[in-house]
């Protein structure tokens, strides 16, 4: 991704990639920027000085989020590009079917996980962006609910891409992935939410 406005333009094609779980990736990675915008409007402010160590130690992991996110907007795409390898993959004779299906099996399993990652990813942003609400600079406190709100909207766009991905795996030795994927993915989206409406309701009480 060159520049964002090249990034826009890939995304409106008709190239089914990046897609979806790139966007889910962007999102969380805009929200962890947003709480590490808060953490740095903060840090070296006497009138915060209390809050200067969480603010530091919150702006580590916020921007480790951060370039993980980012980097999993390209991982994203790449899994979807290896599905659709597995797909092309030859299948005249029954090892040449064999070796495609364990291929897409494969791949399918890699897209669900991809989401399932920035799911968790951004579930924790959100825990880092209430940190920011309520110890962060007062004057940066509707950021950290914006950044609340985008890991939010990442974490149900990146459900969504785990579960489309789901009914393809229909191999045996993934039977137990699939289960612990849709039951984390659903964890995960209600987490999501609890944390975001506690965040907001920070920022609410602070804007008024």
């Amino acid at each position: 991704m060159a520049t964002l406005n090249d990034f826009l333009a890939e995304l409106a094609s008709d190239s089914p990639a990046p897609g979806g779980g790139s966007v889910a990736a962007l999102s969380g990675a805009l929200a962890a920027g947003l709480t590490s915008m808060v953490a740095n409007l903060t840090v070296g402010k006497p009138k915060y000085a209390e809050a200067e160590a969480d603010m530091r130690s919150l702006l580590t992991r916020s921007e480790a989020l951060r370039l993980e996110l980012a980097q999993l907007i390209e991982e994203d795409t790449q899994a979807f590009d290896h599905v659709m390898a597995a797909m092309k993959l030859p299948k005249e004779t029954v090892e040449d079917q064999a070796k495609r299906s364990a291929a897409l099996q494969s791949a399918l399993v890699d897209a669900a996980s991809v989401p399932l990652e920035v799911m968790g990813k951004c579930v924790e942003v959100i825990a880092l962006a209430r940190v920011a609400a309520e110890k962060g600079n007062r004057n940066a406190v509707s950021d950290a609910g914006v950044a609340a709100l985008m890991a939010r909207a990442g974490t149900h766009a990146a459900r969504l891409n785990v579960v489309i991905n789901l009914p393809g795996i229909r191999s045996g030795e993934h039977t137990a992935f699939v289960t612990r994927a849709r039951a984390l993915a659903r964890d995960l989206a209600a987490s999501a939410d609890r944390g975001a409406a506690e965040v907001l309701g920070i920022v609410e009480s602070k804007l008024g």
